[in-house]
């Protein structure tokens, strides 16, 4: 059975902790396409008190999350366990998107592992926490991380970062405003 948490407890944050990946959805406000993705490398993200969390949101192919969260703010966090005893978590909550050039982003940015790429940090104030059983979620070994990410980004010039983000970062799929160009600069922010 299911139970709801008024705040992360403490046996909530450590199962966070532990886990190697978790996903992250949102939808935009009226029609268009319901956005889930996977991110790895656990140091992205932070537990920053008992109902806010945050996580580094690195370049990628899209710029889904970003967008739906300026359109409605709603977010989701789940994270499953695929080793040990069967759980799963799920934040729900509002999302706000902290970019380079926002005064808080440098305090925020310390609470983060060191990766190229960083786009912005995504803050989310909860306001539902749950844990349900998991029982469905099968066992499977952590072997690493995959660096894929971080190596493309520390690869592309200057140039290269520019016309990627102009081409990838500036509106979702559905058409909806995504980071402008003064938001993704400068380029080779590093967490």
């Amino acid at each position: 059975m299911g139970k709801v948490y008024e705040e992360l407890t403490d046996r909530l944050r450590s199962f966070i902790a532990e886990q190697p990946v978790y996903f992250v959805a949102t939808a935009p406000e009226s029609g268009g396409h319901v956005n889930v993705s996977p991110k790895g490398y656990p140091d992205t993200f932070a537990v920053l008190d008992n109902t806010t969390v945050a996580y580094l949101d690195l370049d990628g192919s899209g710029v889904e999350t970003i967008a739906h969260i300026r359109d409605n703010g709603r977010i989701t966090i789940m994270f499953c366990a695929f080793s040990g005893k069967p759980n799963i978590v799920r934040l729900y909550g509002t999302g706000t998107i902290i970019t380079p050039e926002e005064p808080e982003f440098a305090e925020l940015i310390t609470k983060f592992g060191p990766h190229p790429g960083v786009r912005s940090i995504i803050v989310i104030t909860c306001d539902r926490i749950t844990d349900s059983c998991g029982f469905a979620v099968p066992f499977m070994t952590f072997q690493k991380d995959r660096m894929l990410l971080d190596e493309q980004k520390g690869r592309k010039d200057a140039q290269g970062q520019r016309a990627y983000k102009a081409k990838n970062n500036r509106e979702s799929i559905d058409g909806l405003p995504g980071l402008r160009a003064d938001e993704t600069e400068p380029i080779h922010q590093h967490s």
